[in-house]
């Protein structure tokens, strides 16, 4: 993947760090859309890329735009985090970052809410972008809060299944799973015990097993995370329940928490030559576009396919979808030159020969309808079904909220005591969580 790859903890506890930054900046949007874009000047953009071939990446992207717009110069500040950008912003003065790049989609609901980011509604009117007709359905939703576009999508991330062509042979599985009913059952038929342990693992099921979170499993069914009104809708939306259930049975038919808990323990790093995958420890993985490129430089002595993640037993006819996050950029509230960052955001985001050589540099997804299907992207054959899930109107994405991901944490909280039994009433424990959620973002506004 790409600087934005994380494990999801590290970046929901960014939350709280953007909290501050977000409070930093209310009340000042729109105080510097008055500059002439057309005139020399200087903005300054900041992101949070930080491997060599990302940042070699972005810098071509911003060649290419000050050739195509040779009054606007850029300075470029790589490896930012949220935290130093919060900092910048207090600080002010022309120093502070003009255009931001955040891979912390969780929090495009602070963003905008406070706007520590200037409505692009504007802006992309002004230019006649259809944002609807130009990015996929579920990057359009992650982008904005509240009838506030405060962020555009640039490059995006796509879930999907990585399975082991040699043990499914082995095992008599002709096809991917593509339904939880068939993926839970190829996963019994590729388990190996060895004494009290395995000699290969199906599926590690357990929220710890890397991306296996709730949010992530959720992308095979329709989840409504909130109602009309804003409420937590998890108690009431029956995807929620059939989900952790549907997980819960898979964690014990497979053998049980502390049996799969204990041989998790046992595996490499994430981001290691040493995970589970690529050793063969276990034989499918729920993971994203940027596992393959990684999964094949270690040289795996199988070979792998991909597929979409299953869907829900009755989403069936909507296989092919899947769980939906990405890089967001921005224009900063405080920016005095407002009209010239536009200019760059767009470019960076809407031109499709820029969204596609970025996509290309980095193995990221395209962030533009136009781009993921244009001839000049190049890529193995397999990434093609994390294209198509992002081109898929059914693909889902965990929707902005006030206070940024924290009910997701709340939930993935929910996940944990269910899969290792300390909850037993699945109902009960999503009615109370639904009003841990509710009254977190009461606190909030």
């Amino acid at each position: 993947m790409s600087g934005n790859r994380r494990k999801t903890a590290a970046a929901l506890a960014a939350t709280a760090a953007i909290s501050l930054f977000a409070s930093a900046c209310t009340g000042q949007s729109n105080s510097g859309a008055n500059d002439d874009a057309s005139k020399e000047t200087t903005i300054n953009f900041w992101h949070g890329w930080s491997a060599p071939n990302e940042v070699k990446g972005i810098q071509a992207t911003v060649d290419a735009f000050e050739k195509a717009h040779p009054n606007i110069h850029v300075k470029v500040v790589g490896n930012m985090t949220d935290d130093k950008i919060n900092q910048a912003l207090r600080a002010g003065g022309s120093k502070a970052p003009d255009v931001v790049s955040s891979f912390t989609t969780n929090n495009v609901g602070k963003f905008c809410s406070s706007k520590a980011f200037v409505d692009l509604n504007p802006f992309l009117k002004k230019d006649g972008i259809d944002a609807d007709k130009t990015f996929p359905k579920a990057m359009n939703e992650y982008t904005q809060f509240d009838g506030v576009r405060c962020t555009v999508p640039l490059l995006g991330d796509a879930y999907g299944l990585y399975y082991n062509k040699d043990a499914f042979e082995a095992a008599g599985i002709t096809r991917a799973p593509e339904t939880w009913s068939e993926f839970a059952t190829d996963a019994k038929k590729l388990t190996k015990t060895e004494g009290d342990s395995y000699e290969q693992l199906g599926f590690m099921p357990n929220y710890h097993g890397y991306e296996s979170t709730t949010e992530h499993y959720l992308g095979g069914w329709n989840p409504k995370y909130f109602d009309a009104d804003g409420k937590s809708n998890i108690a009431k939306d029956p995807a929620f329940a059939s989900m952790l259930a549907t997980q819960k049975k898979l964690v014990d038919d497979l053998g049980g928490y502390e049996k799969l808990e204990k041989y998790r323990t046992a595996f490499g790093d994430e981001w290691g030559a040493q995970h589970p995958f690529h050793t063969g420890q276990v034989a499918m993985q729920l993971d994203g576009e940027w596992r393959l490129g990684m999964a094949e430089e270690t040289k795996p002595k199988f070979e792998i396919g991909v597929a979409p993640m299953p869907v829900a037993d009755d989403e069936a006819d909507t296989y092919g979808k899947g769980y939906l996050t990405g890089t967001i950029a921005g224009i900063a509230a405080t920016s005095q030159k407002q009209n010239a960052a536009w200019e760059l955001v767009k470019f960076m985001t809407t031109d499709t020969d820029a969204v596609v050589d970025f996509a290309n540099a980095i193995h990221n997804v395209p962030s533009t309808l136009e781009a993921l299907k244009s001839p000049k992207l190049k890529y193995d054959p397999r990434f093609k079904t994390f294209l198509d899930i992002a081109a898929n109107p059914n693909s889902t994405t965990t929707p902005p909220s006030v206070n940024g991901g924290a009910y997701l944490v709340s939930l993935q909280n929910l996940g944990f005591d269910i899969e290792k039994g300390k909850q037993k009433d699945i109902k009960a424990g999503l009615e109370k969580t639904a009003e841990e959620i509710d009254a977190a973002i009461a606190q909030a506004k």
